[in-house]
């Protein structure tokens, strides 16, 4: 059965590849390259004994786009996470943002109508609720105003999934809200691999480590938190890319109680950047250079996810923890 994964050789997408061939299905990879390597390539092949197909393809290309779907005749489900996701960049950018996560999705839904094509799962985010009035974070709590052009594309991109369904009985998909996806296949082979000044904490974390970076930044330590630092749901990317694969077989299975689903994919423990910190400084054995800054406009100060929903009708829950991602993460960035 032949998937194709979007975004295939990013950090979370390279890892559901590995799970899903793992898993039996034949996988057939879109990625431009923007903010990936090829080199993840040899990587998934080497866990594998598998080298799933590769088409290096720009999805913002419309035509490409429809010359694709035309020689892949047999796709029975799509994953998609090919997007742009830097914050930051995107309120600099965001006619780039709006172009890239929005109108790729579209071109991609456009394609799976004219061929009734169904089984789309699509990679959101814990973003498009903003700081929640309640912790922990259920898939009923309101999803508030974008706080960046890129929260916004995932907000947007969840409407059209939602409107889409509506307008069509046999299209079925699911939304995945990631909490914060850590973490790397324990053979160390792929992980998460940022193009430039890493964006997110862990990569920052373990290149300050490595002595790439000279020292790491905290931004804040007056928010209302027990230190004072911001708190986070730090879900291991090996659990995330198992939800992928349970969600996906949840579709072609016909067990989906609605044509379109949404789930949180959280552990359901929040940790503190200085938690986090002290914790990598254990399971490394590296003492790490940081320094408390201000705080970051957009932060927001608490989010950890309810799973309940995922645990109970998708049957998947979280099975490794903080010390597992952070031991992994330390285990691929020693490997470059």
């Amino acid at each position: 059965m032949k998937i194709l994964v979007t975004g295939g050789l990013g950090f979370i997408g390279s890892h559901t590849v590995v799970a899903l061939l793992n898993e039996g299905f034949e996988v057939v990879i879109i990625d431009n390259l923007s903010n990936s390597s090829i080199s993840v390539l040899e990587g998934i092949a080497s866990i594998s004994n598998q080298t799933p197909e590769f088409c290096k393809l720009d999805l913002k290309d419309k035509a490409l786009v429809s010359n694709f779907f035309e020689e892949h005749s047999d796709i029975k489900g799509i994953i998609h996470f090919a997007a742009s996701k830097a914050v930051g960049e995107s309120v600099e950018e965001p006619l780039l943002y709006y172009e890239n996560n929005i109108n790729t999705l579209v071109y991609i839904l456009q394609e799976m109508k004219k061929r009734e094509l169904t089984n789309f799962i699509f990679s959101s985010s814990c973003t498009v609720y903003g700081q929640a009035d309640e912790l922990p974070i259920t898939e009923n709590a309101p999803v508030k105003k974008a706080e960046s052009p890129y929260g916004n594309t995932k907000q947007i991109g969840e409407e059209i999934l939602n409107d889409f369904a509506k307008a069509n009985d046999i299209f079925k998909a699911i939304s995945l809200r990631y909490f914060n996806p850590i973490g790397a296949h324990p053979s160390a082979e792929i992980g998460e691999l940022p193009i430039g000044t890493p964006q997110n904490l862990i990569p920052y974390i373990t290149q300050t480590a490595a002595g790439i970076r000279e020292e790491l930044s905290v931004f804040g330590d007056d928010y209302p938190t027990e230190d004072g630092t911001c708190i986070r749901d730090y879900i291991h990317v090996m659990d995330l890319a198992e939800a992928h694969v349970v969600a996906l077989k949840r579709l072609l299975e016909d067990k989906n109680k609605k044509n379109y689903e949404v789930f949180n994919l959280g552990t359901g423990k929040g940790n503190s950047v200085l938690e986090v910190i002290n914790t990598f400084e254990k399971v490394s054995h590296q003492k790490l250079a940081y320094k408390i800054v201000g705080r970051r406009e957009g932060d927001i100060m608490s989010a950890f996810a309810d799973t309940t929903k995922a645990n109970s009708d998708l049957g998947w829950t979280a099975r490794f923890n903080i010390e597992d991602a952070l031991a992994s993460a330390w285990k691929w960035q020693q490997n470059q």
